[in-house]
């Protein structure tokens, strides 16, 4: 992939307070879960602390699982399977990790993958935590590099597995010692960075993870459209696109056959509007319907 638009200080657009992601009372849910596990209750100096963190990487959002249907499938693998492991990739700072383990999930049964560990090391900053009073494990790579995973097909029974689950996960340097072993997969705003091709074997990689167990889960939401195809993205000024899955293609063109054996699992897709700034034209207080494509993969 090539370097990040908003590495170049020229192009980036200035942060944008006004974007703080707590803004009413319907954020109060985020608000809570941001002053428990930063340690900050009084509501200014925690907006100030988040700014500063986030102004550091350009990059922070609450907790995007709180809104996947699917979030909802891996909690149920949880009450069932105690010390089944949750993967986080692309986490960037962990927010959604920490959720997961503010739900229930024990710390030593989730791990965060990430291109930059920067990301990771920012998350610590932002909730003013370590290594060591958050001990989850973490993994750099790319998603497309066979020393993160291993290219494999899918799992579809025990008997396939070919070793046996680590039992540290702080201990590994690779994300393929837990090929078949991966209950629930949370993957949010990663698919769309990648052309149609590259989404198609990042959904290969991630397959490759799953537990065969009936009901394990591969969720998360990204940009998509009515139509597959190509989007002029909100980046319009330096030329750039993206490419989109509708929620049919989604289904029947990447994981109902492609990727999964047809029939073997379930695929829920759905779009979702919502409405944002545009941030390339503040002045304008234009806003812009984005459509995220909201889904889940689960085992039969």
């Amino acid at each position: 992939m090539p370097g990040s638009l908003f590495a170049d200080p020229e192009t980036r657009p200035q942060l944008d307070e006004s974007l703080y992601p707590i803004q009413s009372e319907k954020d109060l849910e985020l608000l809570r879960f941001l002053q428990k596990h930063i340690g900050i209750q009084d509501e200014e100096e925690l907006k100030q602390h988040v700014l500063r963190v986030q102004a550091k990487a350009y990059n922070f959002y609450g907790p995007k699982v709180l809104k996947l249907p699917g979030y909802r499938d891996a909690l149920d693998i949880l009450r069932k399977k105690p010390d089944a492991v949750y993967l986080e990739m692309g986490c960037c700072f962990g927010t959604d990790l920490r959720k997961a383990v503010a739900d229930g999930w024990p710390v030593g049964n989730v791990i965060g993958s990430d291109l930059q560990k920067g990301f990771w090391d920012c998350g610590h900053e932002l909730f003013n935590s370590s290594s060591e009073t958050f001990p989850a494990a973490f993994i750099q790579g790319d998603v497309f590099d066979s020393s993160l995973i291993q290219p494999a097909s899918p799992v579809y029974s025990g008997s396939e597995q070919q070793n046996s689950r680590p039992k540290d996960l702080r201990a590994l340097t690779s994300l393929t010692p837990l090929q078949g072993h991966v209950s629930a997969i949370h993957a949010s705003s990663f698919f769309h960075l990648f052309k149609e091709d590259g989404q198609l074997e990042a959904a290969r990689q991630l397959a490759s993870l799953l537990s065969p167990e009936s009901g394990s889960v591969i969720f998360g939401s990204h940009v998509g459209q009515v139509t597959k195809g190509r989007r002029e993205s909100l980046m319009h000024k330096q030329n750039y696109y993206m490419f989109c899955h509708s929620p049919e293609s989604w289904k029947s063109e990447v994981w109902d056959g492609p990727v999964f054996e047809k029939g073997n699992v379930e695929v829920k897709a759905t779009l979702r509007d919502v409405e944002r700034q545009n941030f390339w034209d503040k002045e304008s207080g234009d806003t812009v319907t984005i459509q995220l494509l909201v889904w889940s993969v689960k085992r039969l």
